[in-house]
């Protein structure tokens, strides 16, 4: 092909402009909305069936599909329908449909209503099961029957299946023994998981008896304490079955009460039918013939609510009853859980009926002398179990008993328990529960009082410290009077660290930072002897949060002294880290303004760098990219207003804190070109020189620190922005500098790059520069003691010498790039410039040499693009060769002068190469073509008019 003549085309870039511009009409007010509903007219016509029928048409007026917001506007947003659709459906008690799984959802979601702020079971039942633990082995006893029993025949009469069905139950109690022995703690979960399968499993298969057994055996277990520090998370697990049981029961019967429907939840006796109270009596029956005291007791309990099918006061007698049972259980462990599941099933079946509760809470009263007895004694040194540990175990069935009495009772009533609870000895233990499940306004005015039965209390069986920290949770959710704020801190401070972090939110909430500062003088003063403070990081990370949650004035909390040494108490590395990653959180959340205070400056450089230097060769990259956030955003967070200079030096010695993170890097030399050019702005007119050579140290800041980054796009795009900002400050050699460093680099680009763990071609990134580079390079004046156009020349000969992938078109695309700044710097206006920068439109003012030059450069370029275009024939890559082309084609069209016959062939041709194979996109084809035929109307465009008759359409066959 004979070598091509470029001619760039004079481009009036003010009057492109304005010729793109959208046509402006006038509306009136009131006539348009943009959330307005678009409303078209559709003519539409009908044609009769029959023959002779006279057509017609008709106009209707119809909406297209709708638009989200002016559907909201109108109230049929999804939501809305929803809340619709759910207001006319039948209501639940009418409903036909409800079936068991319906009734249970409804239960927990009548439960969480009722609950409001009554803490349920549910959110205590985990934190037993995580509490209560054990290493030891443990065995199940089960007695599942001779399994000899047979099924009556068709025609027995109902005594006889009731004999047999008694007789099952004997079988029961006399039948054959399995037991399991040596189980771990999670054998032992799962073998009463698997048990509360095989329930539901007897159930779903009509085995009503066998499901009985199973749970009147799970029962038996609650009346073992071998292990006795695991029992609490026994009665969990068993209880869970007993739940189910309950549950399974009380629907058969629900669902057997009507023939026509079912019932409301708020039936009555007369709505139930007597086959429904026919079977609910069998299964009482049933559990009144269970021999042993604690698994009738249980079962009974569990089905409470089906007395609702036989009496309306059912409920209401069977509980006095089952309270007076639980007198009768031996063991005190044993009994006040037990009186714990009869209050948790109360407070489900019958909220009101608080006689029942107070009555239980009283009776545990009266049992609490048990503890001290010969018997618990004797066990708990056969097991080995301190009197401290062994009270613990109470604590979550009393905690229970006690919030279900209290739950809006009156003052009267837990007035009269305190001082029950007073009359045997202020118990250490019952003490601890009432201040956990009594209101804590109740608690909170009447401090003194606690701390005074709290005082009273034997230390050796229940440690005062608990004590101390349950009053402090009270009183830090509750205002105690002010008079006696302080006199309770002092006396509360005297049991020390273990509450300590309970008492320091108390004195946060009600006191000054001097008062704070004295408690964590404190505490170090308790804590540094014999570093007993390794033995208790989670207590001082708590006092630290508590104090970041009511100090968010960090003046106030640097300021003070004991603050910082406090912080030096966590040795452990990562318990270090952990905290100073908690101040950082807090800082970026709760500082609203930027800050110069060299108090917060100077701590918290100093959490910072502890920070920094946990970094090392191990730290995961995802940890480096978390402590990297939190130091930027202290960066951001500082300003030293117009004192520039300072603001530079604290970037110094950031730079030297932080080298180790290289985001924090290149966030720092993001802020010294954000300085340079606020400094250009705020200083503008005055001080001239000052304010030069004080952009001139930072672009050295940036020229120093940017090789020390390890990621090479980082690396590029910082060496272009500083160039750039360089530049805008009319820092010439330094922006020369620059853009010189960033071609320099541009070689050891490598052809692939890791982006989280993954390699990924570097080829796209590398384009991205190179464009945005080429950008750059318009207003940038060629240097004086360089040849024309240096920078462009020396990047194209680093494309040239880059090693591409071999199956890239890459290079040819930035060839392509190439030419449309080339066509640009050949303009005598350019596009864009800089303020009181002489770009080359001014340097040479469109020397014919210098445009000469261009069109050299030109035409070595496009013959590069011909070439490669000719090596992509071959069938693999004909769909890139039509890409390639149509890319040329587009550069020629919009700055090349087509008037020249060689580039209007040249143009044609590249047209028709694209074309030939049918890849190239045919929207964007004929919109191309659309628009040459525009531009030929123009009287000085005529040439494109006849171009664009040459110009056909082709599809792939």
């Amino acid at each position: 092909m004979a070598a091509v003549q470029w001619h760039s085309r004079a481009r009036n870039y003010e009057a492109e402009v304005q010729g793109c511009r959208l046509e402006a009409l006038p509306v009136e007010f009131g006539d348009y909305h943009p959330l307005k509903p678009i409303t078209v007219t559709e003519a539409k016509s009908r044609r009769g069936g029959r023959k002779g029928s006279t057509s017609s048409s008709s106009s209707s007026s119809s909406s297209v599909a709708p638009d989200p917001l002016s559907s909201m506007l109108d109230g049929t947003d999804p939501l809305s329908l929803f809340a619709a659709a759910s207001a006319s459906e039948t209501p639940p008690a009418l409903s036909h449909s409800t079936g068991p799984a319906e009734l249970g959802r409804k239960r927990k979601e009548k439960e969480e209503e009722v609950a409001g702020d009554f803490e349920p079971w549910s959110a205590k039942r985990g934190e037993i099961l995580a509490r209560f633990t054990t290493t030891e082995k443990l065995s199940i006893n089960l007695f599942m029957g001779s399994e000899k029993g047979k099924a009556p025949s068709p025609g027995s009469a109902v005594s006889e299946k009731v004999r047999t069905r008694l007789e099952e139950l004997d079988d029961l109690e006399e039948g054959s023994q399995r037991e399991m022995l040596n189980l771990s703690q999670q054998d032992y979960v799962n073998r009463i998981e698997e048990l509360n399968q095989s329930l539901k499993e007897a159930w779903a298969s009509d085995q009503k008896v066998k499901a009985l057994k199973i749970v009147i055996q799970c029962s038996k277990l609650l009346s073992d304490t071998a292990v006795i520090q695991f029992y609490p998370s026994k009665f969990v697990l068993i209880t869970d079955i007993l739940d189910t049981f309950g549950r399974l029961v009380y629907e058969r019967i629900w669902s057997m009460c009507s023939d026509s429907r079912l019932l409301p939840d708020s039936f009555s006796t007369e709505d139930v039918n007597d086959t429904a109270k026919e079977t609910c009596f069998n299964w009482f029956f049933k559990i009144a013939s269970i021999r042993e005291l604690i698994p009738r007791l249980y079962v009974e309990a569990a089905i409470l609510k089906c007395n609702r099918f036989l009496s309306k006061t059912g409920i209401q007698e069977t509980l006095p009853r089952l309270t007076a049972m639980i007198r009768g259980i031996g063991d005190p462990l044993v009994a006040v859980y037990a009186r714990a599941y009869l209050c948790r099933v109360g407070v489900e079946v019958a909220p009101n009926l608080k006689d029942s509760l107070t009555k239980n809470f009283f009776d545990l009263l009266g049992s609490f002398r048990q503890i001290h007895g010969d018997s618990v004694q004797n066990q708990l040194v056969l097991q080995r179990v301190e009197i401290p540990v062994y009270l613990t175990l109470y604590s979550p069935a009393i905690n229970w008993i006690l919030q279900c009495v209290s739950y809006r009772a009156p003052e009267s009533l837990l007035t009269e328990m305190m001082e029950r609870c007073k009359q045997i000895g202020n118990n250490a233990l019952l003490l601890n529960s009432v201040m956990w499940a009594f209101r804590a306004e109740f608690v909170a005015a009447r401090a003194t009082d606690f701390i005074g039965m709290i005082k009273d209390c034997d230390e050796a069986g229940f440690p005062k410290h608990l004590l101390f920290g349950s009053l402090g949770r009270s009183l830090a959710c509750a205002d105690p009077p002010e008079s006696e704020r302080l006199p309770i801190l002092n006396e509360a401070w005297k049991d020390y660290i273990n509450c300590a972090e309970i008492w320091v939110e108390f004195t946060c909430r009600h006191f000054t930072k001097r008062e704070v500062n004295t408690v964590l003088s404190d505490i170090i003063k308790h804590m540094t002897p014999d570093r007993a403070f390794e033995d208790a990081y989670p207590q001082l990370q708590s006092v630290i949060r508590k104090v970041l949650t009511y100090f968010h004035d960090f003046s106030l909390l640097f300021s003070m002294e004991r603050f910082l040494p406090f912080l030096d108490m966590f040795q452990k590395d990562s318990v270090r880290v952990e905290v100073c990653r908690s101040i950082m959180e807090v800082f970026i959340k709760c500082q609203q303004e930027a800050t110069r205070d060299p108090v917060i400056l100077n701590a918290l450089l100093h959490v910072c760098k502890t920070m920094h230097d946990s970094v090392n060769a191990l730290t995961l990259e995802d940890e480096k990219r978390s402590l990297a956030l939190l130091i930027n955003g202290f960066i951001r967070m500082v300003s030293f207003g117009r004192d520039f200079e300072q603001q530079l030096s604290f970037c110094v010695e950031a730079r030297a804190t932080f080298c180790n993170l290289e985001p924090v890097m290149v966030q720092l030399i993001h802020t010294v070109n954000q300085l340079a050019m606020e400094t250009r702005r705020v200083m503008r007119g005055s001080h001239s020189r000052k304010t030069a050579a004080f952009v001139r140290a930072c672009a050295a800041y940036s020229f120093i620190t940017i090789p020390s980054l390890t990621s090479i796009f980082s690396r590029l795009n910082l060496y272009l922005l500083s160039g750039q900002v360089a530049l805008a400050n009319q820092c010439l050699s330094q922006a020369d500098a620059f853009l010189k460093a960033a071609v320099s680099v541009l070689p050891e680009v490598p052809r692939s790059i890791s982006i989280e763990g993954k390699l990924r071609s570097s080829e796209g990134f590398l384009l991205d520069f190179i464009n945005n580079f080429l950008s750059t390079l318009l207003v940038v004046p060629d240097h004086p003691e360089q040849g024309v156009l240096y920078l462009v020349r020396g990047l194209l000969n680093m494309v040239q010498d880059y090693t591409w992938e071999d199956s890239s078109d890459a290079k040819v695309r930035v060839y392509i790039s190439a030419l449309h700044l080339l066509a640009a710097l050949s303009q005598e206006s350019y596009l864009y410039s800089i303020p009181k920068v002489d770009s080359n439109e001014t340097l040479y003012g469109g020397d014919p040499k210098f445009v000469a030059e261009i069109n050299k450069l030109c035409e070595t370029l496009i013959g590069q693009v011909l070439d490669h275009l000719k090596t992509l024939g071959r069938d693999e890559g004909v769909r890139r060769q039509g890409s390639l082309a149509f890319s040329l084609f587009g550069c020629l069209l919009a700055h090349g002068d087509l008037r020249n016959n060689k580039l209007n062939q040249l143009a044609v041709n590249l047209w028709n190469l694209s074309h030939k194979h049918g890849y190239c996109d045919t929207r964007t084809s004929v919109r191309t073509l659309e628009y040459i035929k525009h531009q030929g109307q123009q009287p000085s465009m005529s040439h494109i008019s006849e171009m664009a008759l040459r110009l056909s359409l082709q599809s792939r066959a």
